[in-house]
């Protein structure tokens, strides 16, 4: 696939690699031989059904599981045997954040700032307060929303070099979404801040990914920039008496009830649409999220 970002050149130099990873639970492969690069200062939108496996790449990936085989690197250290230094450089929020329970937001805080050294409080102090977040009020009290947005409001006070967030917009509200948002594309175009954001709710990515990837039935099926994602993958419909003329190569194929064929393709290296010169062959642009539909259905 041309459009995959796998290069020695940009692995180097990528604050996050994942290589060869393959993951196995009680036998059964959730993982197969995935690899993985974030180039430093993109903002990459890892998607995927629920269950595929998001969340357990991207614990690998910061060390919290170790693979059953390959390896995962962190400012080019062994993920799993971070320095203290590089762990500074790092935040994480995960899908339901439970860490320090028994402390209010304000004490977290408060200790936290002890151990990264850009921590900036009047951030946090501010955001609280904008967000509407009793700072005094135990963490273990607090809503699911909230307790999200105290996660998110931590990683962003720390001023990370490298963001990641696993589904931070599950519990928020559609205004706390569109500011974490905003707030995740002025990190990254301001500060040079890496982010990878996992996420099943496609339509979030789209507003601020610069790289998509697209995991599936344990592989990762798509890794390359939004841009190019636009220019190089549609859908092809084609009619029934004539979808047996589909191309062997596609992302997914979808067979209608009349017969018909739906296939997300790939431009090939001439620029041409494969299929594209059967009779009857329709050529459909395609979002992020209609390519996850059309892939996870």
């Amino acid at each position: 696939m041309n459009a995959v970002l796998r290069t020695d050149e940009i692995a180097a130099a990528a604050p996050m690699v994942a290589r060869d990873i393959c993951q196995e639970f009680e036998g059964r492969r959730v993982l197969d031989r995935i690899n993985l690069s974030l180039p430093a200062g993109s903002v990459l939108g890892l998607i995927g059904r629920n269950g595929a496996g998001k969340s357990t790449l991207i614990r690998i990936m910061l060390g919290l599981i170790q693979p059953t085989s390959g390896m995962a690197r962190v400012f080019d250290e062994e993920a799993l045997k971070l320095s203290d230094s590089a762990k500074t450089r790092l935040a994480y929020v995960p899908q339901k954040p439970d860490a320090l329970a028994w402390l209010t937001a304000e004490q977290m805080f408060d200790f936290l700032a002890r151990f990264y050294p850009r921590w900036d409080a009047k951030f946090a102090h501010d955001t609280l307060r904008r967000w509407q977040i009793d700072a005094g009020k135990l963490l273990a009290k607090l809503s699911p929303g909230e307790r999200q947005r105290v996660d998110i409001i931590r990683a962003l006070a720390s001023q990370p070099d490298l963001l990641v967030l696993d589904e931070p917009a599950a519990a928020l509200d559609p205004v706390a979404r569109r500011e974490l948002l905003r707030e995740i594309a002025t990190r990254a175009g301001d500060a040079g801040t890496t982010v990878l954001f996992s996420s099943h709710i496609v339509s979030d990515l789209e507003r601020v990914v610069s790289h998509v990837a697209l995991l599936h039935n344990d592989r990762l099926l798509l890794n390359c920039l939004m841009d190019t994602f636009r220019e190089n993958y549609a859908r092809l419909w084609l009619p029934g008496e004539h979808a047996s003329l589909a191309p062997k190569h596609a992302m997914s194929r979808r067979p209608g009830k009349d017969g018909s064929m739906s296939l997300v393709i790939e431009r090939d290296a001439g620029g041409r649409w494969p299929g594209a010169d059967i009779p009857g062959a329709r050529i459909d642009t395609l979002g992020l999220e209609d390519l996850f539909v059309e892939i996870a259905e």
